[in-house]
């Protein structure tokens, strides 16, 4: 058996190459039996589940939708892009969404599942709104807005978002020790395996006396991959 892993598409009509690069892996790579995880920013937002009919968002699920079809197990965690992906997004994708974190064995591993932006504690800024934004009420007060003036509001946080990513230092994006210790330390997990920061690479940790390794995915807009874990093997695989 193969799991996949992919997070950060930010999939959006503007990035037909993107999406065509997804659409592509969803045919050749996933295989019956496979399980394929996607770790949160599929899309470059998700405005509520009552924009699931729009075009393009039933071209992305419609291709998951068929994915799963074909004996592919899907899962999703919520990335800082999508969190308010709900039960209508996961009917039409056909697949099952997942807390975050989500601990799981991996061919006999204690691993861990995770968006990632719970690592990045140093970006005090971000953290505060994650905290807000997370609240039922502050997502209840979103949805409740109609949905032309919702994608309003979240254009607008997204072009302040990355106005004050443009003056943070790139460390402070980047996950904290201390964060990935304790993340380690409260799962128990001797694999953990995160998206979020656009650094993807393999990172080892030793935590309470034990090794332990950490994968980070690929942003797709700049370097289309995914990791594959098998029972012999754990790999970052380009996919361009």
């Amino acid at each position: 058996m193969t799991a996949l892993f992919i997070s950060d598409l930010h999939l959006t009509s503007q990035r037909e190459d993107v999406t065509l690069a997804f659409e592509r892996f969803l045919r050749e790579v996933p295989r019956t039996g496979d399980t394929l995880y996607i770790l949160g920013d599929l899309f470059e937002y998700w405005a509520g589940d009552d924009d699931v009919d729009a075009p393009f968002n039933q071209r992305v699920t419609g291709a998951l939708a068929q994915t799963a079809a074909r004996g592919v197990p899907l899962y999703f965690i919520h990335g800082n892009r999508d969190f308010i992906a709900g039960a209508g997004f996961a009917d039409a994708a056909h697949l099952t969404l997942l807390p975050d974190p989500h601990p799981l064995q991996l061919e006999g591993v204690a691993s861990v599942l995770l968006h990632g932006d719970t690592l990045c504690t140093d970006d005090h800024e971000y953290q505060a709104f994650r905290a807000t934004s997370r609240a039922p009420a502050w997502r209840a007060a979103l949805l409740a807005q109609p949905l032309a003036a919702r994608k309003a509001a979240i254009e607008q946080m997204r072009a302040k978002s990355e106005a004050q990513k443009a003056m943070k230092a790139a460390e402070i994006m980047d996950v904290n020790d201390s964060a990935v210790r304790q993340a380690f330390a409260d799962s128990g997990a001797l694999r953990m395996i995160h998206g979020h920061t656009h650094r993807p690479g393999r990172h080892d940790h030793e935590v309470d006396g034990v090794a332990r390794t950490r994968w980070v995915l690929p942003a797709w807009e700049m370097q289309p991959g995914y990791l594959r874990v098998t029972a012999d093997d754990c790999a970052l695989i380009d996919f361009n």
